[in-house]
């Protein structure tokens, strides 16, 4: 699974409508309205690297209100949930 963290710059007053229509996509596991430069933070994940090309520029750029979006795609994911649940295997509590 690849997951790419989309940064999205969005119309200010659309904020609410816009993070909706990205978060019903398919691929996008998560939306976060933030401060800062940007305006939104979306989770993508899919199977292949090919696919962000059809969801990020193919679709979340393109609805209205979306002025710009700056990908980082991941290269490995640290996460202390999976680490719990390493430790956890066959504990009973």
């Amino acid at each position: 699974m690849i997951t790419a963290i989309v940064l999205i710059k969005t119309s200010v007053d659309r904020i609410p409508e816009i993070a909706e229509r990205i978060a019903a996509l398919e691929s996008v596991s998560e939306v976060f309205s933030v401060t800062g430069t940007y305006d939104l933070i979306a989770i993508v994940r899919v199977k292949e690297h090919e696919d962000l090309a059809e969801v990020i520029p193919g679709r979340i750029s393109k609805i209205p209100g979306v002025e710009g979006t700056d990908t980082h795609v991941a290269f490995r994911t640290y996460s202390q949930h999976d680490l719990e649940a390493a430790f956890a295997i066959g504990l009973d509590n």
